[in-house]
């Protein structure tokens, strides 16, 4: 699974002209479920997100966690996480079909859910607009090959 998480100030997702989701200060995730992927990723990625430590503490530092900054997540479905670029028209082969990610997506969201965050979404498959304000920016790429 892949992540690319931006601490924000604020994001919303707009589908069909209408807000979905919105968040004030906390992290907008987009997540990508590989077709090798389990519910061990998914709880893997959802802890690395509950706690990584990119809000600034009082020495400007990066210190603090979502939890203690009073963060929460906007999450957003996506497999183009996953193009194979190796060509100059990406491929998606590698990204899991909806069978697969729809339940690993839904259970990143209620791992971080059960950890009391309040968690906002798009919908899976929907073309949508998302907005952010970057705060920093602060962006980080998550891998879990790589955790």
């Amino acid at each position: 699974m892949r992540a690319v998480v931006t601490r924000v100030k604020n994001a919303s997702v707009v589908i069909d002209g209408e807000v979905h989701g919105q968040i004030g200060v906390g992290f907008l995730v987009l997540l990508g479920v590989h077709e090798t992927d389990t519910e061990a990723e998914a709880k893997k990625i959802a802890d690395k997100i509950c706690g990584l430590r990119i809000f600034e503490d009082e020495n400007e530092k990066m210190n603090v966690n979502p939890r203690d900054a009073g963060a929460a997540f906007l999450i957003i479905s996506q497999f183009t996480l996953f193009a194979d670029c190796r060509s100059r028209r990406p491929g998606f082969s590698h990204a899991a079909r909806p069978e697969t990610a729809i339940p690993l997506y839904e259970l990143v969201i209620a791992e971080c859910r059960e950890r009391g965050f309040t968690v906002e979404t798009g919908i899976f498959g929907a073309d949508m607009q998302v907005y952010s304000q970057n705060d920093g920016p602060v962006t980080i790429l998550l891998d879990t090959k790589e955790l």
